[in-house]
């Protein structure tokens, strides 16, 4: 069996185990069948160029299919959000006090656009703020938002 694929394996073989491996990526969803898919592209382009034996072949493939499923993960896998979730997106947004708030006091502040579905929310401040005065929002805890005057 080893002589008949030493003998009959030629590159195009290894092109066409690749491509059935990369279409075969895309009913799994893992990033495996494409790093084996392109290592096996990658035999089959090296064996065109220059005739190596099967155990070589192997070698080459092993070797690119991990160095491949390496990059794919350190480069495409999902970053890690390390601040406070979705309303991150929230600090520094501009709004009008709406009811006077007192120094580590409740308060509530009006913004122009929606901020996770509201326009007025509770805040806190570090300072006193008189009212209809312009603040920004400069953290989030929870259903509280703290600002400080602009």
């Amino acid at each position: 069996m080893l002589e008949f694929l030493t003998n009959e394996l030629l590159w195009w073989h290894w092109i066409i185990f690749g491509l059935i491996l990369l279409i075969a990526e895309i009913f799994t969803g893992t990033f495996i069948m494409l790093g084996l898919g392109i290592g096996a592209i990658l035999v089959g382009i090296i064996d065109v160029l220059l005739p190596i034996s099967l155990n070589i072949e192997l070698s080459i493939w092993s070797v690119a299919s991990v160095i491949a499923i390496i990059m794919l993960f350190k480069y495409y896998k999902a970053h890690k959000i390390d601040s406070s979730g979705q309303s991150n997106y929230a600090i520094g947004v501009r709004g009008v006090v709406e009811e006077p708030i007192d120094a580590n006091g409740r308060g509530k502040v009006k913004f122009n656009t929606p901020i996770l579905g509201n326009t007025i929310w509770y805040a806190t401040a570090k300072e006193d703020i008189p009212l209809l005065a312009q603040v920004q929002i400069v953290n989030v805890k929870g259903q509280l938002i703290e600002v400080e005057k602009i």
